[in-house]
């Protein structure tokens, strides 16, 4: 039987924190940063958190849940 292998691009983007939460960075922050609001980059600094619909789909990507 062979391993069943975790999603490539899922462990690149995703983070397990210890409470158990799927931490990724934001979007949109690489570059034309010059028309962009401070306050909107502001925000994408901070990490983002899966949402609760989302948990079980990042969670199978990863392989943490069987």
């Amino acid at each position: 039987m062979p391993k069943v292998k975790t999603n490539s691009s899922a462990k690149k983007r995703f983070k397990v924190t210890g409470t158990g939460e799927i931490s990724f960075q934001k979007a949109f922050k690489r570059h034309i940063l010059t028309k962009k609001s401070k306050k909107r980059k502001r925000a994408m600094r901070q990490k983002g958190l899966v949402s609760a619909p989302n948990k079980d789909f990042v969670l199978r990507l990863l392989r943490l849940k069987g």
